[in-house]
């Protein structure tokens, strides 16, 4: 999955790609990188960013998604706001990858189900404002765990179904650095038999893990290595997808570990 951010202000890219051309551009470009998808986004969940109201961002993202839906991209929207949603998979997007799992608007779940759409429900305890002072935790992976399945409750109760829903435990949201390696390591315990995305991308905690090998990790540029060697585990533990800022790295780790299964390597 590509990161297509149509915003001024996202953590890694924002101002690239913020205007329509240069977006469609980006998205083409993901896609002939190797991105299986691409994940359009109008609003930045950096901490500390401020929210952006529906109107503002479907004016960003769903000229992007119905051009390149039309050039035949499989684009996905990434949005906390159902109307976002609805108009982005009436433009031509596949699935809703929505960082608030629901929590955020309460109509989405109902939207989702009547859109009969893939979705994602990420792990989220708070806005991008406040959502570092919720970083406590006893038992990360178990309280990740029961949050998510309060989501699936949740979203089946509301007619989704089970089938279409994707987890993702929300690496960096309200996990500063220590608290988002167990969720890696241990992605069975709460995946509960769903479909995976893992979203690792030039995060904090990849910045934090370079600096104590003496790296230079404060710049999210300098994370890419770190990237890919995260989507190279998840390949090997068979993740169903990593949501990337550069699709061909990612691709050609995908690439190295088919090559070795298919020579015989299991991961131990």
């Amino acid at each position: 999955m590509g990161v297509l951010n149509v915003t001024p202000d996202s953590f890694s890219d924002g101002g690239r790609w913020d205007t329509v051309d240069a977006a469609i551009a980006r998205g083409l470009a993901l896609r002939d990188d190797g991105a299986t998808l691409v994940d359009v986004g109008g609003e930045s969940t950096r901490p500390g960013a401020a929210r952006v109201e529906p109107r503002e961002e479907q004016a960003r993202v769903i000229p992007v998604v119905k051009a390149l839906a039309a050039e035949g991209v499989s684009v996905s929207i990434d949005t906390m706001h159902a109307e976002t949603a609805r108009a982005a998979v009436e433009a031509g997007a596949t699935l809703v990858n929505d960082v608030s799992g629901g929590l955020a608007d309460e109509s989405m779940a109902a939207t989702v189900a009547e859109l009969d759409c893939d979705y994602v429900a990420m792990h989220w305890r708070a806005h991008s404002t406040e959502m570092d002072s919720a970083d406590r935790y006893a038992d990360v992976v178990a309280e990740v765990a029961t949050e998510l399945d309060a989501r699936i409750g949740a979203l089946t109760d509301a007619g989704v179904a089970p089938e279409r829903i994707i987890l993702d435990p929300g690496l960096g949201f309200a996990k500063v650095a220590e608290s988002n390696w167990p969720l890696i390591a241990r992605w069975r315990e709460w995946s509960a038999g769903h479909r995976v995305l893992i979203g690792a991308s030039r995060k904090r905690f990849l910045g934090a893990a370079i600096a104590s090998g003496g790296g230079d990790g404060a710049d999210p540029a300098n994370r890419e290595a770190a990237t890919t060697a995260v989507t190279t585990v998840c390949a090997l533990e068979g993740v169903w997808a990593v949501r990337v800022h550069e699709a061909a790295a990612a691709r050609d780790a995908i690439s190295v570990v088919s090559a070795l299964t298919k020579a015989g390597y299991t991961a131990r």
